[in-house]
């Protein structure tokens, strides 16, 4: 007599995807076509560095069976990832096996946080991914089910669901499957508009299309229509992809004198790549990124201006999917230190500041263990509007005098060694990227950029050094960007 089909799925889904809502719909499903089922989860760790992971076992009805708790490696038959590093725990668990399991992946990313925290683009390639699911699994389905879900409205559980149908892997009928969704009575209407897509899409098979290569508008508003004039007539084309979105960014972080500022301090650039370049104008192209980038670092000031702009409200109300009778309140948990509160000070008042032990310690016992503001309410929407108004007084606080001190020390540097040496040049260049974040990474980033361009000096006066002076530079930040502590850049610099 043979052994009635036991069907197993692992589900792995972050929160606020519908995991669960998912794995009720296969459990509901099997039900109602005379199965038994059963599903289980294990929640995930907080800060996206596991999905929650929700086991489902069909058994046919007859004897009743003992079902298990947890997947168990190379035994699941269907495997539903929500996004594609999940995809690859899945494989790393062994949970998926070319002979018996059907993998569903959405080709998405939600980033880690150890690829959010590293010093570097710590980002894992998604092509490695898509390759280890498609020789790791018998059949493997894939798309962009998270953009399906959203034109539909809905979230991801209804695109997988749909997805799931499509492969034809389970012992039920499309209708079998879109009963299960009406039975859950919520969202019905988007959640089968996204089932619908998805379920097309599996069936046809057809491979992603690529993404179209990312493109720069060359236009800008009323107000910039004399900058973008200069642009055009004064730096080459192959700068302009870099330089239009600069000017845009930089007149609305300051103002639009600001970003006539930025391409004065690029001219100098632009002649000596001129002179000294291949024609391609990589420093002008590296340097005008990361000049625009520093000079709209993160301030108070600024954060304050992007949490009360109407478009934000908007998207938040988007993105928690808010019915028009429900109310959402937003709150902002900010710890202002010191340092911060100096940062906004004029340059002198600022500096005092720093030096008083009292002052210090007063901002550390009022701002505790940090502040939670309201947004969504009038004192703390008011509060931060009020912050977010003192962008005038940017120019005159300390930190803006010492981050262009030392903006400006790195152009002097890059434009001494551009005629000498014009790799060494590109290599200081890309220094800037050292400086990122804030708090505790910022400060960081900056120690170590200091300690490069103070050991630089040495680095070329070494005899060995001539043309593998521009590959020192290079270890260096390569080796800085790779570790969190500085101690990597610390032992390589006592060693040269």
């Amino acid at each position: 007599m043979p052994i009635p089909k036991l069907i197993t799925i692992a589900v792995l889904a972050m929160g606020g995807e519908g995991g669960g809502v998912l794995s009720d719909w296969i459990v509901d499903l099997a039900e109602h076509s005379g199965y038994y089922a059963q599903t289980t989860s294990v929640p995930g760790v907080a800060q996206r560095t596991g999905a929650t992971i929700y086991y489902i076992e069909i058994f046919p009805e007859g004897k009743s069976p003992i079902l298990a708790l947890m997947p168990v490696p190379g035994e699941v038959d269907v495997v539903i990832a929500s996004e594609l590093m999940e995809a690859g725990r899945a494989i790393q668990r062994g949970l998926v096996t070319p002979d018996r399991t059907t993998l569903i992946a959405s080709t998405h990313r939600v980033y880690s946080m150890t690829e959010r925290i590293a010093m570097a683009d710590g980002r894992s390639d998604s092509g490695t991914f898509l390759d280890a699911a498609a020789t790791s699994a018998k059949l493997f389905v894939s798309a962009n089910y998270a953009k399906i879900a959203e034109q539909a409205g809905t979230v991801i559980s209804a695109a997988l669901f749909g997805a799931l149908a499509g492969t034809e892997v389970l012992p039920f009928s499309r209708s079998q499957f879109e009963d299960a969704v009406r039975r859950g009575g919520i969202g019905v209407d988007a959640s089968l508009k996204a089932f619908a897509a998805s379920y097309d899409k599996s069936r046809t098979r057809e491979p992603e299309p690529a993404p179209p290569e990312p493109t720069v508008e060359l236009k800008v508003g009323p107000r910039l229509q004399e900058l973008a004039a200069r642009v055009l007539s004064t730096f080459p084309p192959e700068s302009h992809p870099i330089l239009f979105p600069a000017i845009q960014r930089l007149a609305e972080y300051q103002d639009v004198p600001y970003a006539a500022e930025y391409l004065d301090k690029l001219e100098p650039i632009l002649v000596l790549d001129g002179k000294f370049g291949d024609g391609s104008y990589r420093l002008l192209r590296e340097v005008g990124r990361y000049l625009a980038l520093w000079s709209s670092y993160e301030d108070a000031i600024r954060v304050a201006d992007l949490k009360t702009r109407s478009a934000r409200f908007q998207r938040v109300v988007r993105d928690t999917r808010v019915g028009t009778s429900q109310l959402i309140e937003i709150n902002e948990f900010l710890s202002p230190q010191p340092q911060e509160v100096a940062d906004l000070l004029p340059v002198g008042l600022g500096r005092w500041l720093l030096r008083s032990n009292p002052a210090k310690a007063l901002i550390t016992r009022i701002s505790g263990n940090g502040k939670v503001v309201k947004t969504t309410s009038l004192h703390g929407f008011i509060l931060l509007y009020s912050l977010a108004r003192l962008r005038p007084f940017r120019r005159r606080s300390l930190r803006f005098h010492v981050e262009h001190e030392r903006a400006a020390h790195w152009l002097n540097v890059i434009s001494s060694l551009a005629p000498e040496d014009y790799a060494l040049a590109m290599e200081v260049a890309e220094c800037a990227q050292l400086i990122k974040g804030y708090a505790d990474t910022h400060a960081l980033g900056t120690r170590n950029f200091t300690a490069i361009l103070d050991g630089l000096p040495k680095i070329r006066r070494n005899p060995r050094a001539n043309e593998a002076a521009a590959e020192e530079i290079k270890k260096l930040r390569l080796a800085a960007l790779a570790d969190d502590t500085g101690s990597a850049l610390a032992q390589l610099l006592e060693v040269k």
